[in-house]
């Protein structure tokens, strides 16, 4: 009995830190490196995203990152929710999965659940980025006003569809006063 409670808590200990460290990023996907993790903190307005249960039906959609006490980025999520008339806020922390110049991390909303999230392009001055989740599921553009040049969202838009992401999907974020 004592042997059978003993694998049964190890097995359950193998799945929480499998499911914990569920990380990945997309095949043919490769982060963004260089990366400067000084000049991506502040805030940043989602352009666009996939639609997930998370983030359905929200407009006006930002994300501020900043530094935590231990040293993991704050991830502050924010999006006005039109059918219910109300201001949505997620807060999560994010670390990185192999060092700081190589933009890929994991991040967690309900611990010890993590996502990657995966800076795949970005511009030299740090103003639009594409991000990547675990899989083609997930994918957003940002930019640090509430818009994005055509050509930014153009190349954007085919490095997507050259990992295999079907950007017909794509939900344009409304952003107003």
């Amino acid at each position: 009995m004592i042997i059978k409670y003993t694998v049964g808590l190890i097995s359950l200990a193998g799945v929480i830190v499998l499911l914990g460290s569920c990380v990945s990023i997309p095949k043919g996907a490769k982060p963004f490196t260089p990366f400067n993790k000084d000049k991506y903190l502040g805030k940043w307005y989602e352009i666009a995203r996939f639609d997930f249960k998370h983030e359905r039906n929200l407009n006006n959609v930002s994300a501020n990152y900043s530094i935590n006490p231990d040293g993991s980025i704050k991830v502050d999520n924010k999006g006005f929710n039109y059918l219910s008339n109300e201001w949505k806020q997620s807060i999560g922390s994010a670390k990185f999965v192999e060092n700081e110049n190589v933009a890929r991390l994991k991040v967690s909303f309900f611990k010890p659940f993590y996502a990657g999230y995966n800076v795949i392009e970005i511009d030299n001055d740090y103003k639009y980025a594409l991000v990547m989740g675990n899989n083609l599921n997930y994918i957003w553009i940002l930019s640090r006003e509430k818009s994005i040049p055509e050509e930014i969202k153009q190349k954007y838009i085919a490095k997507a569809k050259s990992i295999g992401y079907d950007t017909d999907k794509f939900v344009w974020v409304e952003h107003n006063p």
